[in-house]
């Protein structure tokens, strides 16, 4: 375990056109409110010592290797030239496995692309970040971490005053399908490659020296996005704010604002308070991740292929893998949330009307296959149906048909259905504690989000909470 930072920015061996490397914006009174012992250690830092880096935590300290990142977007699907308004990338840490890593802090003040915005945060925003971002690492979904959150010490305008905040994140890179949509736009056909090739050294080093590695970074963007959508979709989340700029090339999850797991199941669920025509809802999130991966082929045709008919087919049969690759790991994971352990044919039917089911009678989607698990049919919404006893009996007779020992299927079940996930009463309640300075039901919420799969948590974090007379939303907190 090290003490130390020890910075290193390969990123800043691109033009710099890529990044600004401007002044820090220190803050008065910093104060560290909320720091991940566990991500430190597997970063191989010692936490007690590091515990003490409040001022690097709070943007207070000028680090050499210390750059905002430039980019551009597709919002809302309008294409827009962005950056890195209000956070800063320290440098990259290399932990003791070899693994390169971002270090970033979010909140830390104006930068180039700020565009008029003060470039902070406020504690509720950064404590979403802190919860969600943890809670999806514990259900093994790939996601950028939190490693701190430090109060500022001074008030922000939100709609009023807000307490400030800086948090601290790590992520594989923050290289994104943005980055290269900026490449292209501001940049050269040079500043595409660099860029590739940056990204696949980052990324996919095995592809380096392979004859049409600019195809097979591709897919394997592909790939990434293909299971990271299908694994949100499994769990019932949703982003909120899949625009091309929040989407990582890693395939890591990340920009927690507008967030939220569903309870009541339905496709059209929308919580981000800006998404008027829910192009983001949780149905939609498969298809806007096919058409994110297009745009970053749009800027890759140059690479792909020596005609443009022969790039657009290469992207194309790329692309169409994502399709394919979506499809097999969400019904896998389906089956196996029902106790499948191999798909066959008419599983997928078998999934398809459960979802039905759940729809009609207004089933909370985590619970439901929580009570599959422990065989609590009789808590099921639709059990008294006629079509729901049905399922239950075809449900039964597929089970049976396997062969395992029900200790197996149990197991698998297990394996993929959390017990418990960030209900948004409680990720709300613990919002509202902070900003009062009381970070203890965050903390005791972490607790919990740490072992999703734990079957043992008292029912007060199993509950989808009370009823709503309006529905649920989330903002950006910008």
């Amino acid at each position: 375990m090290t003490t130390n930072w020890n910075f290193e920015a390969s990123y800043l061996e691109l033009r710099d056109i890529f990044y600004d490397q401007g002044n820090i914006h220190p803050v008065d009174k910093p104060e560290l409110v909320l720091f991940n012992t566990q991500l430190a250690e597997s970063l191989g830092l010692a936490p007690v010592a590091i515990q003490n880096e409040v001022d690097l935590f709070a943007g207070n300290r000028q680090v050499e290797t210390a750059f905002s990142q430039a980019y551009a977007g597709h919002q809302f699907g309008n294409f827009t030239m962005l950056g890195d308004g209000r956070a800063l990338i320290l440098g990259e840490w290399v932990t003791p496995n070899g693994k390169r890593v971002d270090v970033q802090l979010k909140g830390s003040g104006p930068t180039a692309y700020s565009r008029g915005g003060d470039g902070r945060a406020a504690v509720g925003p950064m404590v979403r970040e802190y919860l969600i971002s943890e809670a999806m690492h514990a259900l093994g979904i790939p996601t950028n971490r939190a490693l701190a959150v430090v109060k500022t010490g001074e008030a922000i305008m939100r709609q009023g005053p807000k307490h400030g905040a800086v948090l601290t994140r790590v992520a594989s890179s923050h290289l994104r399908v943005g980055t290269f949509q900026y490449a292209a736009a501001a940049g050269s056909i040079d500043d595409v490659i660099a860029l590739a090739d940056y990204a696949i050294r980052r990324h996919d080093p095995d592809l380096m020296d392979a004859p049409n590695r600019y195809e097979q970074f591709l897919g394997r963007v592909v790939e990434r996005q293909a299971r990271l959508i299908a694994n949100w979709q499994l769990v019932g989340f949703i982003h909120g704010v899949m625009n091309t700029d929040n989407m990582f090339i890693s395939g890591e999850g990340l920009d927690y604002g507008p967030c939220a797991f569903m309870d009541t199941y339905h496709p059209h669920t929308v919580f981000s308070s800006i998404d008027h025509e829910g192009r983001y809802a949780y149905a939609n999130q498969p298809y806007i991740g096919s058409w994110n991966l297009a745009r970053l082929a749009e800027t890759l045709l140059p690479l792909l292929g020596e005609t443009k008919e022969e790039a657009v087919d290469v992207a194309n049969k790329q692309l169409t893998r994502y399709t394919e690759l979506y499809k097999e790991t969400y019904f896998t994971g389906l089956a196996h949330k029902v106790g499948l352990y191999a798909r066959k044919e008419g599983d997928d039917a078998l999934t398809d009307e459960l979802l039905r089911l759940m729809l009609e009678t207004e089933a909370d989607y985590t619970n439901t296959f929580r009570s599959l698990t422990l065989g609590e049919i009789e808590s099921l919404p639709f059990a008294t149906r006629e079509d729901g006893k049905a399922w239950i009996q075809a449900w039964r007779k597929r089970i049976g048909e396997q062969g395992l020992p029900n200790e197996d299927v149990v197991r698998i079940m297990r394996q993929y259905n959390p017990s418990v996930i960030p209900r948004n009463h409680h990720v709300e309640k613990a919002i509202l504690s902070a900003e009062r300075g009381d970070f203890g039901p965050t903390e005791a919420l972490l607790q919990v989000l740490r072992e999703p799969y734990n079957y043992d948590h008292s029912s007060e974090y199993v509950s989808p909470g009370p009823p709503r007379t309006y529905p649920y939303q989330t903002f950006c907190g910008t």
